[in-house]
């Protein structure tokens, strides 16, 4: 009997056809990366001669700026002025106070190059633009690779850019402000000698179960009103 090599040859290039087809594929073909656009704006005010207080003209289009919403709470806000360092310190915050009750965190800037009697608001908007998911691009068989779904971590990624109180967060942190040391090291205190936070006065007990006793009163095991009895 004569075999004929056509079938087997037809089926061991289906075969390569597939492992070639699944070996080409890579993550770039799905990508699952927000994207981050960003829009700034820019603000010139300017001071009277050697004062620390607004020009009423700039300081009434900052406001309307505010209420109208071209500033934002969610604007990354970074003021910039000239001057001395504590009269452009003091312009910082006369600006920053401007737009507190709108809501608007401002912090200080890094311009350079600000005019002596001039002050710089850079307002940066960010805009989150999820990725397109959910994403079945990949072949879902012969996976001859064992990479995983095209849509595997769609769902983590879209919903991190849907929580995202702040899109400017997601560019770079923001600066740590000063720590309460006093309520830190009283916690850590209350940690370390097993205090009930809830409790004033009190003391630790040492008498096996970390259980507090009252201050000054019988702490010792089986000692008075104030100790452990057995059972």
């Amino acid at each position: 009997m004569k075999m004929h090599p056509y079938p087997v040859a037809l089926a061991l290039m289906l075969a390569l056809a597939a492992c070639q087809q699944a070996s080409e594929y890579t993550e770039s073909e799905a990508p699952k990366q927000l994207k981050i656009d960003e829009a700034t704006i820019r603000v010139d005010l300017h001071f009277p001669l050697g004062s620390d207080r607004l020009a009423p003209g700039d300081a009434a289009r900052l406001r309307a700026m505010a209420a109208t919403g071209k500033l934002a709470p969610a604007d990354r806000v970074l003021v910039s002025a000239g001057g001395t360092p504590q009269l452009a310190a003091a312009r910082v915050a006369a600006v920053s106070e401007a737009l507190l009750p709108y809501g608007i965190v401002a912090s200080p800037g890094a311009l350079a190059g600000v005019a002596t009697n001039r002050a710089v608001v850079e307002a940066q908007r960010y805009l989150v633009t999820l990725p397109p998911c959910p994403n079945w691009s990949k072949p879902p068989a012969h996976d001859f690779t064992n990479a995983p779904e095209s849509n595997f971590g769609c769902a983590d990624i879209s919903n991190f850019g849907r929580m995202v109180a702040n899109p400017a967060d997601l560019v770079s942190g923001r600066p740590l402000g000063l720590a309460a040391g006093k309520r830190a090291s009283d916690a850590v205190d209350r940690y370390l000698n097993d205090i009930d936070p809830k409790a004033t006065g009190i003391k630790p007990y040492i008498g096996g179960t970390g259980s507090a006793a009252p201050a000054g009163g019988a702490g010792g095991a089986g000692g008075g009103t104030g100790g452990q009895t057995g059972s």
